[in-house]
């Protein structure tokens, strides 16, 4: 595993400091003017429930500059990118959520529902997406007819994050590789090599990061969208990139965020690396791994739920 560090932020028109990249270790250093735009939407992200009960955080439309000058090769080049708004879970997937949308439970550590699921195949994941989104009456986003479960990223159900969808809402609008400082203070926000004992532990026992999203850092690694490509970024787009087309078998998939057997440098939040699916795998066995879903919201479906969490 490696690390990387990354961008300034714009959301809804929000003016923050310019993107810092790094070597392993040490602190951010600029690689990029800082950015801005004009006045508009100080839109700020928010909590909601979901239908079936879950808590999501919705973020608005941001802008922000990706990946790191100074960090390893696959983190290069550093690049602007806006993400449409989109909802995003407050915790990882959970054994309880797992088992809710009637999936059996493939982790490695059980006994407590609140342990977020592991051990489970980038499929395994989107299953669990299409359950859900079918839970709530939304239109799921996976195709399950296509060797690929190609995603329609039009349906309004849940699905994987992208890379750029995942590293938004970690970083939270901070130029550093924590969104809350000093590489000292992990232990707060995040279960990793040096406090998780080799297991994994109950979601949300750390502080959130400051748009109110747990475990982004540490406790299980998080499946994302993307085919993983070392030199994607030199030609990613700039609004919603969703990575690069799958050119053969059994391709390796972004794995974001640290986990349980991290190293400090493992849990920043511009660090990505690829993972075999498993989808073709009887031996898969990566009880670092885990997921949260996202899925994108009308206007009328926000302020709906919205209007549920006051009540």
């Amino acid at each position: 595993m490696r690390a990387s560090h990354g961008p300034a932020l714009l959301v809804g028109g929000l003016l923050l400091a310019a993107l810092g990249g790094c070597t392993p270790g040490a602190p951010d250093q600029a690689t990029s003017e800082p950015s801005s735009n004009g006045p508009g939407s100080r839109a700020k992200p928010f909590e909601v429930t979901t239908k079936s009960g879950i808590a999501m955080i919705s973020l608005p439309d941001g802008e922000f500059l990706m990946g790191s000058d100074r960090g390893n090769a696959d983190e290069a080049p550093v690049h602007r990118v806006k993400v449409t708004g989109f909802l995003v879970d407050k915790f990882e997937v959970t054994q309880a959520m797992f088992v809710q949308a009637q999936l059996p439970n493939p982790s490695h550590w059980q006994g407590d529902s609140a342990l977020p699921v592991e051990r489970l195949r980038w499929q395994d994941a989107k299953r669990y997406c299409n359950e859900r989104s079918l839970l709530e009456d939304l239109t799921p986003c996976y195709d399950e007819k296509t060797a690929d479960w190609d995603c329609d990223y039009t349906a309004n159900g849940y699905r994987l994050p992208t890379e750029a969808e995942w590293e938004f809402a970690c970083r939270a609008g901070s130029p550093g590789p924590y969104d809350f400082g000093a590489p000292d203070r992990l232990r707060q926000y995040a279960w990793f090599a040096d406090n998780a004992g080799e297991q994994t532990h109950p979601v949300g026992g750390k502080k959130p990061n400051s748009w109110g999203i747990h475990d982004l850092y540490g406790n299980v690694s998080e499946w994302c969208e993307d085919v993983y490509s070392p030199t994607y970024y030199a030609g990613s787009p700039e609004t919603d990139p969703t990575g690069p087309p799958n050119t053969g078998r059994d391709v390796k998939r972004v794995l974001r965020g640290g986990s349980w057997k991290s190293s400090v440098d493992m849990c920043r939040a511009g660090f990505r690396q690829g993972e075999r699916t498993g989808d073709s795998d009887a031996c898969f066995y990566t009880d670092y791994c885990g997921f949260r879903c996202v899925r994108r919201a009308t206007p009328e479906e926000l302020a709906g739920l919205k209007e549920d969490k006051t009540r």
